[in-house]
């Protein structure tokens, strides 16, 4: 999302860009296309086991000729960096956009893509990263070297992600919400970082006490077809008040219909982008302490210990017994910290400074 968010809102008249996706599909790619951003699928299949999938690449950069070529997340900072040196772009960065990743919940091939890329790390030109705690564990735990760390945050388009009366009450009606049901969100690829089953044991534990919360899970993955969630939703007597949608381009429609959004990660996050779009739509946030969690919501929400179902229910309960007044007090507190540390344009002018500096250094 933050690349959506850079590719859209860069100066058109400073800079030209071509996003490159690694394979095909998905909500951003569609956004990108209807928001009239130059892209390329080049349709790798996920082993990235075929030579001619690099050399496709190769000739696509050697045809573009980038000043900067800057990659996002480890299968494309690998490949981005190989073919960028075989195709002779000057500036090649890397985007590392998590921090302590649990590699054994992973395939081999990823952990050692992992592995190469620390030991490759000296090459690219920079790397950026989103958080603090993502540049601690890649430098001290996996001995990441770059030439140069460029700590640029997320940031959030606060006309896109903002208090919406009208949104919140056509996303209810679609899923047969009362204006005073409270409604729990989840907006999380399906993936072991994400802790859908923390999310769903908390669940479990507060419908115990308040039988008529509602709870929203969306993201790739995350729909009735996934026999897991399906099965976890079971076994804790949650049927009837999960809502499973599946991956949606309408995020801010459904955050803007939660009363608390939630981020349940175990490990691996960064700068959580959900927290800050949440917080930006006037809704408080509980959250594991992962990543930059704690430094976002500061004391707009709540932080509690990843892994412990227990205490995010006890999060949750608290936000809901203060009543909705309060929750709404909170909720505006979190978008007015979102405007003053995390304005999309500041953020996207750290981006364009970062590679206008770059660019001079090129052409000098």
């Amino acid at each position: 999302m933050m690349l959506y968010k850079l590719a859209t809102g860069i100066d058109k008249m400073e800079f030209e860009t071509l996003v490159v996706s690694l394979t095909k599909g998905g909500a951003v790619e569609g956004m990108l296309l209807a928001a009239g951003i130059p892209l390329v699928s080049l349709e790798f299949r996920r082993s990235f086991s075929d030579l001619a999938e690099v050399v496709r690449l190769v000739r696509l950069l050697r045809g573009y000729r980038p000043d900067i070529l800057q990659t996002w997340l480890y299968h494309a900072d690998l490949l981005g960096l190989v073919a960028g040196k075989l195709a002779g772009v000057p500036v090649i960065g890397w985007n590392v956009r998590c921090s302590n990743m649990e590699l054994a919940q992973y395939s081999l091939a990823t952990r050692l893509i992992v592995r190469l890329l620390a030991r490759l790390s000296r090459y690219p030109s920079f790397a950026v990263v989103n958080s603090s705690t993502g540049r601690r564990f890649h430098q001290e735990r996996l001995g990441y070297v770059p030439k140069r760390w460029c700590y640029i945050p997320n940031g959030f388009d606060l006309v896109r992600f903002r208090p919406d009366q009208a949104a919140r009450a056509a996303f209810r009606t679609e899923l047969g919400l009362g204006d005073d049901t409270v409604a729990i969100g989840l907006v999380a690829r399906y993936d072991p970082m994400k802790d859908h089953a923390n999310f769903l044991m908390a669940a479990g534990a507060l419908h115990k006490r308040h039988p008529g919360i509602q709870f929203v899970m969306a993201g790739k993955g995350v729909t009735r077809a996934n026999e897991t969630l399906c099965r976890l939703i079971d076994e804790h007597g949650l049927a009837g008040c999960v809502h499973c949608l599946g991956e949606r381009a309408d995020v801010a429609r459904i955050l803007a219909g939660m009363d608390i959004v939630s981020l349940t990660s175990a490990f691996g996050e960064g700068f959580p982008n959900i927290l800050g779009e949440a917080m930006a739509c006037g809704i408080p946030c509980v959250s594991t302490d992962v990543g930059d969690a704690a430094e976002i919501i500061g004391d707009t929400g709540m932080v509690v210990a990843p892994r412990d179902h227990q205490a995010l229910a006890r999060a949750w309960r608290q936000l809901i017994e203060i009543g909705t007044e309060s929750r709404r007090a909170l909720g505006l507190a979190a978008r007015r910290r979102i405007e003053q540390r995390y304005g999309l344009s500041v953020v996207v002018g750290q981006y364009e400074s970062l590679y206008q500096e770059l660019g001079a250094a090129c052409a000098a």
